[in-house]
């Protein structure tokens, strides 16, 4: 996978969200209820989850897929969204030494197979290192699953 902050499409893209940002948990009820103009299962492949403090992190792994919804903002809300966003996932610009996570462009899958591409938030290389190594890994790839079954 290539990492893109500035598609062609002058960066307007839907979301992929995997996490606390789900229909259902509390990132979405405070950052995108009333501000989108779709949302739909999908699945980002290339990717696997590991455990964080209360959320999870994304990092690249070939063969692996995860979970989520693929959230397309209201034309109005695009812009203030993406800055809520941005600063709730700690990322302050491409290549960033202070990012938690990096905003990347990659393609998720829908339900019927279409590909589309996102922003996701993937967790920045030094974390994706450190969970790599000694992490603990959501074998599901389904926050929501794992959530779940800890209930």
């Amino acid at each position: 996978m290539t990492s893109v902050d500035r598609p062609g499409s002058g960066g307007v893209l839907p979301f992929f969200v995997y996490g606390t940002l789900r229909p259902g948990e509390a990132n979405h009820r405070l950052f995108l209820r009333g501000r989108t103009a779709a949302e739909e299962p999908a699945r980002l492949p290339g990717a696997v989850l590991y455990e964080g403090p209360g959320y999870p992190y994304a990092v690249e792994r070939a063969g692996s897929v995860i979970a989520g919804e693929l959230i397309t903002p209201a034309a109005d809300a695009y812009g203030e969204l993406l800055g809520a966003l941005d600063l709730l996932e700690e990322y302050v610009g491409p290549g960033s030494p202070r990012n938690l996570y990096d905003r990347v462009a990659r393609e998720a899958v829908r339900p019927d197979g279409t590909r589309v591409l996102a922003w996701v938030y993937l967790a920045a290389a030094p974390l994706a290192l450190r969970l790599a190594r000694s992490g603990t890994e959501i074998r599901s790839g389904d926050w929501l699953e794992r959530r779940r079954s800890s209930e």
